[in-house]
């Protein structure tokens, strides 16, 4: 554990590497985002992908394995992918141990989970936990999920949503009718059952030796080089369960996308823990401050984007939604 773990940590962050808790503001763009969501959330193509592989994590135990690709083809297929339309940048990724570890990763765009397995290496098997709408909206997606596994989709609303609804109770009529829609159609990812069942993929999944790549700001950052704080404690409290260390790690580069562009992934150094079956509230929350601090440092205080042309903007920044 780092030695920056005081209960003032927190506010000695810089200003400009945290985000406020508010809703977002609801744009044209937000609004379309949305609809795009709903539409995935009714999708039956999505509906079985999710409750397929959620049947399948469920069975998984020490001896047990959900189907899947060997992590060298899923790492090949997904590296050509992402090669093909950018440049990709690793730092320091011997600092990655060759044992298995929680993967906390900052998180920018829904490019992000397949820029991360398409880079890390094979061994450990590393799956993601992540927004299952997100993962599965597309059929490409779902195609190369399908056979290559190593996804925990988590449904949830999303900050845009209970935007919409909250603006609809506030009286905007024009938003009266998506934000029924949301609330009918899209689970809010609180209910105790879900978030049990998600401990015991997660858990199990460690135990059997495999890792996990969380985004532990639970949301998509809005500027490169912050982080949205304070941490969610999934992370931690999943580390000092099980014993294995965590990693951090800062993505950069990775908001606004357009042809040839650099892509930056950046390792820290791993962080470790002594177990602990029944963490205690204060354990926890000095953990995520190291974890925190740990992950700030990696990001860039002076982001400056790339200037000139910036080819298939768009497309890009659409196709990966």
């Amino acid at each position: 554990m780092t030695q920056n773990c005081a209960d003032g940590a927190t506010s000695q962050a810089p200003e400009n590497q945290t985000q406020s808790n508010s809703l977002p503001l609801l744009t044209t763009e937000a609004i379309q985002r949305v609809q795009e969501g709903l539409a995935a959330a009714v999708d039956p193509a999505v509906r079985q992908r999710i409750g397929e592989t959620l049947k399948q994590l469920a069975t998984i135990t020490v001896e047990h394995s959900e189907p899947k690709a060997s992590g060298g083809l899923r790492r090949f297929v997904l590296r050509s992918l992402i090669h093909a339309f950018f440049r990709v940048r690793v730092e320091n990724l011997e600092r990655l141990p060759q044992k298995p570890a929680i993967l906390a990763v900052n998180h920018l765009h829904h490019i992000d989970p397949f820029l991360l397995l398409g880079e890390i290496p094979a061994q450990p098997y590393y799956y993601i936990l992540g927004d299952a709408r997100t993962l599965y909206n597309k059929w490409w997606k779902r195609l190369i999920l399908s056979f290559a596994g190593g996804v925990i989709p988590l449904e949830r609303m999303w900050k845009e949503e209970f935007a919409v609804i909250a603006e609809a109770k506030a009286g905007r009529q024009d938003l009266l009718e998506l934000a029924t829609a949301i609330e009918q159609n899209v689970p809010t990812g609180r209910d105790i059952q879900t978030l049990r069942q998600i401990d015991r993929i997660v858990l199990a999944i460690l135990a059997r030796g495999d890792g996990i790549v969380l985004f532990p700001e639970g949301r998509l950052g809005e500027t490169e080089g912050k982080l949205h704080v304070p941490l969610k404690r999934g992370t931690v409290i999943y580390a000092l369960k099980s014993g294995v260390p965590i990693v951090p790690i800062a993505l950069i580069g990775t908001h606004d996308l357009y042809l040839r562009k650099e892509l930056t992934i950046r390792f820290g150094q791993p962080l470790y823990f002594s177990p602990v079956t029944t963490p205690k509230r204060q354990e926890v929350d000095a953990v995520v401050l190291a974890v925190q601090d740990a992950m700030l440092a990696l990001l860039p205080t002076n982001y400056q984007e790339p200037t000139g042309p910036k080819l298939l903007r768009n497309f890009l920044n659409h196709l990966f939604w």
